[in-house]
């Protein structure tokens, strides 16, 4: 059964701060036999890691991570991704157990949703993310999110076999450093101009351009009827802006004929900068794959988890699994949803009514 497979890490945190898994289709599905590991305690941790078939090193072979998420619960804030790591202990399994590959989604409100691609590099000793943020899906039905580094540095990420994201190792993730920097003998001639507009000097002041006042006495105001000069004092009209006034007086701009553009510091080879041919190698002797997640609300069910050197086999095993009851439960989903919200407006309705019947009984009252 699952339960032989995962370990669930009981010396990570006490286990009243740890979610219960549980093995489910879930509420909507394409086969009911199909089931996955789902959290099922709001506010919770949740840890689970299994070890692989055998060690994985991805030395001149690709790398290729894939596995299946629903959020049931419409997640709102929480992790959902999966970690690639060395031999540990399962028992202690955690947030700080060192991992070599962490990939999937994450969202945590509106404006932070995103599958995060990190890789751990040895000679930074640090977890490198992906410099610029990729799409993640956040419906309420299956995706499968697919990792795919090959041995040219390249790598892909896809979302139900569509590449979301293609580019090479180095420029998008901080393992090396700059390939140049800026050479520190130069420095910005002190004489260059890169003021792009001046005032212009030929630009004069119009006569009497001070004396408009920025306020004036508000011509339509009247003097109140009840207004006692003689005890309240001289009326006064209230101030309002003067629509004449123009502010501070500033000669017009014109083109800086010394303008000579912006100024470009000139750049040389970087000392520190040493090539790393194998940056694609973020995979020696894996052996464990884990789940370390915090969910505010839960609900994500995990499926169809595979780690290989063939993208051919992962689209394969994708094909054979999501592709088959997605189509289904998509079907299932809408005609729940369908019948939550006819059930919603019938209940409406008769609330509704109710309310009626109640304002008509309380007029017959009053007539009484």
């Amino acid at each position: 059964s699952w339960n032989d497979r995962w370990t669930v890490p009981t010396e990570w945190k006490p286990e009243s701060e740890l979610g219960a898994w549980k093995h489910t289709a879930g509420e909507w599905y394409g086969d009911a036999s199909d089931k996955g590991v789902q959290t099922s305690q709001d506010a919770k941790h949740y840890g689970m890691s299994a070890k692989l078939s055998e060690a994985f090193t991805n030395q001149d072979k690709d790398l290729v991570l894939q596995f299946q998420v629903k959020h049931e619960q419409n997640l709102d804030c929480g992790g959902a991704y999966i970690k690639l790591l060395g031999d540990m202990d399962q028992s202690k399994f955690g947030g700080d157990t060192d991992y070599q590959v962490m990939f999937g989604p994450d969202v945590c409100g509106t404006s932070n949703k995103k599958t995060h691609v990190i890789f751990n590099y040895p000679p930074k000793d640090d977890n490198l993310l992906i410099k610029e943020q990729v799409k993640t899906e956040t419906d309420r039905t299956s995706h499968v999110y697919t990792l795919h580094v090959r041995p040219d540095n390249s790598f892909s990420v896809l979302i139900d076999g569509e590449s979301v994201r293609d580019g090479n190792l180095e420029d998008s993730f901080d393992f090396l450093a700059p390939k140049e920097i800026n050479d520190p003998s130069v420095s910005k001639p002190e004489d260059w101009v890169d003021t792009k507009k001046i005032p212009d000097p030929t630009d004069v002041k119009p006569e009497g351009y001070d004396d408009v006042p920025a306020e004036i006495p508000d011509p339509e105001a009247e003097m109140p009827e009840d207004w006692d000069e003689e005890e309240d004092g001289s009326w006064e009209p209230p101030m309002i802006d003067n629509p004449e006034f123009k502010g501070p007086w500033k000669a017009k701009m014109i083109d800086n004929p010394d303008y000579k553009g912006p100024w470009v510091h000139p750049t040389i080879p970087n000392p520190d900068y040493s090539e790393d041919k194998e940056l694609y190698l973020r995979c020696k002797d894996c052996t464990h794959i884990g789940f370390e997640l915090w969910q505010v609300k839960s609900g994500t069910i995990f499926d169809n988890i595979i780690v290989t050197d063939s993208i051919e086999e992962a689209k394969a095993f994708a094909d054979a699994t999501y592709g088959k009851t997605i189509d289904a439960e998509k079907a299932m989903f809408e005609k729940i949803e369908e019948e939550k919200a006819a059930e919603a407006k019938r209940v409406a309705e008769e609330n509704a009514a109710a309310e009626q019947n109640y304002g008509d009984e309380e007029e017959d009252h009053d007539e009484l």
